[in-house]
Order: C-alpha cells, then structure tokens, then sequence
C-alpha cells in the first residue's frame, strides 16, 4: 500500500504544482489607472487618461491634463504613465475552452452526433479549467464566444469572460445567436495521399436545403403560438431567430453561398444574419452592405486558397470591406489555440488598407461587440460599462511590444500566470544553472 501511495502522492503534487490560478476575487475598493494613453475602442485615444472604475464597472474616463478628479479615500491608484489601456479584447466563432488538446477525445466537447442540432448549446460545455485561457487572457483577450461546430445546425454559442470557477461565473451572455454551415454548391475535403486541398461537387446540398426548410418553417410556426404545449425543445431554442433577440451564425466563404445564405434567411423571416469566415465576401461586399450584414473574418495569417488570388488577399480582406461599408470582426475561427494571437491579426490589417490602428482595433473590441449585441456591455471604454480592461507595456497590436501587466475583468483583478510562463521558468531555471 505504501508503494502504491507514493506515486500517486507525487502525481497530485505535480497536478497541483501546474494548476491555473484562481478566479480573481470581486472588486471590492475602486481603482484608478492614471497617466497611460486610453484607447477607447471607438476610435478615440485619451493621452494622460484617468480610467476610474468600481464595483466592476467604470464611473469614469478623462483627460487628466484637462479635469482633475478628486479620488476618494481608498482609491487604490495604479500609475500606468507611459502604459496603453485597452477594453478587453473580443475573440468570436472560438472553441477556445470546448478544446484542450485535438489529439485527446476526452478533452474535446465541441460538437454532438447529428445533423439538425438547434437545441446544443456550447454553454455547458464550456470549461473554465483550460490551460488555453490563461494563455488567451494574458494577450488582452478577455471575452471569447464559445461556438460550437458540426451538422447543419452545430447549436447555440454564448458569450464568456475569460475568468470564473464555473460556466455559470464565465458567462456573459447566454446563447446569443444559432450557427447554421450552410450547405454551399461545393465541398471541401483534404487528400492526405497528396497532401492537397480538394474542392468537389456538394451532392447533398438539394437534400440538406430542404430539411433546413423544413426546420425553418417548423420553428417559425412555433414561435408564432404564445404558449405552446407541450413544449418542443429543438424549435424552442429557436424563437429567438425570429424575435431578433438571436443572431443566425452562417458559415460560408464562396461569394455565390453567401448571397444565396442571406438571401434563403431573410426569405424564412431571419432578421439578423452574420457571416462567418466570408473568404470571397470582398466579391460580395455591395450586397453585403445593402442587407446590413455583418462579416466575422476567419484567420487572417494564412495563404489564399485560390490559387489565382493575390497571395496577400486574406491580410487585405478586413480594409476591403471596412472601405465597402461592411461592419467586420476578426477571428481566429476553428483555431483555439492560436486565439492568442488576435490583437496581431489587426495589427496585420492596419499594414494592408486598414490605415488606422484605432479602426483595426475595433475590429476585435467595438465591432465583435455589436455583431453580438454585448455592446452595451463591453467593446469600449466608457461609463456605465464593465471594467474589463487591460494595461499594456506598448502597443497591444505589435506582438513586440504588447506586454500586458495588468487584467481586470469586471473589475476583478485577474492573476497573470500561465503555462506559457510556467514552463519559460521552469527552462529558463534549468539552462542557467
């Protein structure tokens, strides 16, 4: 027994030496953060600001050399002179805590078995214990849309903070809008033989369409009866596509699927439409802009996948549609463990036709915020809304000089450690012996 004991002993100890730190603890005094430049997430910039906040939200947001505050006694004062402060980044259509490691089953829980799944809801799944959203965090992402992916309908997505001991903690806005991949003229698969890309012929793109009808026109009678009975859990899930209180999330990139999504949602009484990924939305923008449809970009860090495309493309996408009118997110869609790396990709789109840093930066707060109706939340800086927050020693969109040194996510001071940090110490102790 005491053989045994051993071991395991030392496999906790390991555990435990490894572990996330804990959830920040709530506001409980108010905090100024005085002297940095203030990016207000609106294309404004406050140079010597005064960010003031308490009880997770902030109470204000000044020019010091211009008004002089008088702070309470109590006022845990942070000099940040010389600092950026910036709201909290927003990383939509994630699966960033529904993934851990692609090669373990165990941890992954991002979609279920079935094709028409409105009734999913990624919520649940969501796991605040991630070794990824330490890492997320400390790069200014402070909120991520939990997604989920598979079949025709994958389910519902929720908004959540990147810090809670729980899902029920995390969330921010429960099941905000339903994703549907829409059944496009063509399917693209990968030839591990050849190691290629291959575009093909959708063969069941008639029968898919037709079941989506269906399920449409089965829920829109359904939110049409003020109380239903008995209760029918797939189209319930539904209604809020109809209200407008839910967003329809379409993933499409070809130009033709996109014109053909929005026009197929509007027809079935969808209000609200989003595209994601839009790899040929530039072709489509005009109609884009005329149907007031938002676009969340996929990776932005990637090579076209037409070979006749201009091999900068996918850097150029977010200036393209920002100069068409269109209002655009960016993401890191399908790739959880580059989330990370989101301010960059507008820092990336300010150097190809998005020519203000300000308006890149919307990008990832002001805009994500809108496109999922969190704005009057998060997104900006500016009174009334959450202090979620960070503090960088530089520009946060120069991956050589966003070194973020403070977190605060509704005013809850967050502790910075991660794994990435653990195991630089860890190294870095060992080869400087």
């Amino acid at each position: 027994m005491k053989r045994l004991l051993i071991p395991i002993f030392s496999l906790v100890a390991l555990t435990s030496m490894a572990q996330n730190p804990a959830p920040a603890k709530q506001q409980d005094h108010v905090i100024a953060l005085t002297g940095g430049t203030a990016h207000l997430g609106n294309g404004q910039v406050i140079q010597n600001a005064i960010v003031l906040f308490d009880k997770g939200v902030i109470t204000n947001v000044v020019d010091g050399t211009l008004v002089k505050l008088n702070l309470a006694n109590g006022t845990e004062v942070i000099d940040v002179s010389g600092k950026h402060i910036y709201p909290g980044l927003i990383s939509p259509a994630s699966t960033v805590g529904l993934e851990e490691i692609e090669a373990v089953r165990s941890t992954v829980d991002k979609q279920e078995v079935g094709v028409l799944n409105p009734n999913v809801r990624a919520l649940i799944a969501y796991n605040t214990d991630s070794e990824i959203i330490p890492t997320i965090r400390n790069n200014g992402v402070l909120l991520t849309q939990a997604m989920p992916q598979g079949g025709t309908i994958s389910g519902s997505s929720s908004v959540m903070m990147t810090d809670g001991w729980n899902w029920e903690d995390a969330v921010l806005r429960k099941d905000d809008g339903l994703w549907l991949n829409w059944p496009g003229y063509y399917a693209a698969d990968f030839d591990l033989e050849n190691f290629t890309r291959v575009i093909k012929k959708n063969d069941k793109r008639d029968e898919a369409i037709s079941a989506l009808r269906a399920t449409f026109g089965d829920a829109k009678a359904y939110a049409a009866v003020s109380n239903p009975s008995p209760m029918n859990l797939r189209l319930e899930s539904m209604k809020g596509l109809f209200s407008g209180t839910q967003n329809l999330y379409v993933r499409a990139d070809y130009a033709k699927d996109i014109v053909e999504a929005v026009q197929w949602a509007k027809a079935m009484g969808v209000p609200k439409v989003v595209i994601v990924g839009g790899e040929e939305s530039h072709r489509v923008a005009p109609f884009l802009k005329e149907n007031n449809v938002p676009v969340i970009l996929g990776a932005l860090h990637r090579l076209p996948n037409r070979e006749d495309e201009a091999v900068d493309l996918p850097y150029r996408l977010p200036g393209i549609l920002q100069k068409a009118g269109v209002l655009v997110g960016l993401s890191y869609a399908d790739e959880w463990w580059r989330t990370r790396n989101l301010a960059f990709q507008a820092g990336t789109a300010t150097g190809f036709g998005v020519n203000d840093r300000e308006e890149a930066l919307k990008m990832i707060t002001a805009n994500n915020a809108k496109i999922m109706g969190i704005d009057g939340m998060v997104g900006t800086l500016e009174k009334g809304k959450h202090a979620t927050l960070f503090v960088s020693s530089g520009d946060a969109l120069d991956m050589k000089t966003n070194v973020v040194e403070h977190v605060f996510i509704q005013g809850r001071k967050v502790n910075l450690d991660d794994r990435h940090k653990r195991l630089y110490r860890m190294y870095k102790e060992k080869f400087t012996k």
